[in-house]
């Protein structure tokens, strides 16, 4: 009995952030430093030339509800490149995120102005986001039949979006971004006929705040330390990333992220050939054992591009 009840808890806790409106809270990555291109527009095209990445994300791997898998999964990618013509870069995301009944596939297509800002380079950014989102009614199981709030069957709509930011770098030393993702909040068509009920699709505005800086190690110069943050929120609920990550040689990397009063994260990480790859997984710290770990890998990939750029100093060619 006491299982089933803690089992109760967790369900409950993934629609927190679904009400009437049926929205969600945006995906949180351990590897959110590898997600700048879908969470900043500013972001498009600030890297070493073509960056391709990619993040699949099993978050609570194997929690079950009644025999329904109702885990969150998440599949991102992103690809972003500067075009020297446009004065700036462009950037592709694709997203598929899924979580119990709810399932969103997420494009953003976006563009980013470079201007020179003191010793680095500021992006300020704009993307059209669309989202197509879906719920399967059919599987939730309500106290009472003929529930107003749950129509009946699989919904779903497709919202358009805009989303809007700032990426500051001075590469290879430090960044900072500020954006904010389905700024328009767009509202979508009404998921019930009756005057009972008004809810509907919505998107979610969410606004992030991130900062990283890489601090080699003095007399040790094979290592370098990258402290990192992010800080998102919807205005309802705030997710707070602090990462440490400890690079050793241009190649191997080990770190840590703790995500306030949800997980501790072991991360780990090695370059081929110029392809990272990196894994995490995630240890819940919310206090109950029922429920599972967290498994994230992150790949990434820069066609280098030659480009003209100011003489600056930068201490090496990675950027985690």
């Amino acid at each position: 009995m006491q299982l089933k009840i803690k089992r109760l808890t967790i369900f409950l806790l993934l629609f927190l952030s679904i009400g009437v409106a049926y929205g969600q809270q945006a995906p949180v990555f351990t590897y959110h430093t590898n997600t700048h291109a879908f969470t900043n527009p500013g972001y498009a095209g600030l890297g070493e030339g073509i960056c391709l990445n990619g993040i699949v994300r099993q978050q609570w791997s194997g929690f079950e509800e009644e025999g329904n898998n109702v885990a969150p999964e998440n599949f991102l990618v992103t690809g972003d490149m500067p075009v020297r013509w446009l004065r700036g870069g462009v950037g592709l995301a694709i997203i598929q995120d899924k979580i119990a009944y709810e399932s969103n596939i997420g494009v953003q297509l976006g563009y980013s102005y470079h201007a020179s800002l003191a010793s680095g380079t500021l992006g300020i950014g704009t993307a059209l986001n669309l989202l197509n989102r879906s719920v399967d009614f059919s599987k939730f199981n309500p106290h009472s039949e003929g529930d107003p709030v749950l129509v009946s069957g699989e919904q779903t709509d497709m919202l358009f979006d805009v989303n809007l930011g700032l990426f500051w770098q001075v590469e290879d030393v430090y960044y900072i971004g500020l954006s904010a993702t389905s700024l328009l909040e767009t509202k979508g068509k009404a998921l019930g006929s009756s005057a009972e009920s008004s809810a509907s699709f919505i998107g979610d505005r969410t606004f992030y705040l991130v900062a990283g800086y890489e601090y080699p190690v003095p007399g040790k110069p094979a290592y370098e330390i990258h402290p990192s943050m992010s800080v998102m929120t919807n205005s309802v609920s705030t997710q707070i990333n602090i990462t440490a990550k400890v690079l050793y040689n241009n190649k191997f990397w080990g770190g840590v992220n703790y995500r306030l009063q949800e997980s501790i994260g072991i991360m780990a990480g090695v370059y081929i050939k110029d392809i990272r790859i990196g894994y995490a997984y995630d240890i819940n710290t919310l206090g109950l054992s029922v429920v599972p770990g967290s498994h994230e890998i992150s790949i990434g990939y820069c066609f280098k591009i030659q480009a003209d750029k100011t003489a600056r100093e930068y201490r090496n060619t990675r950027y985690l």
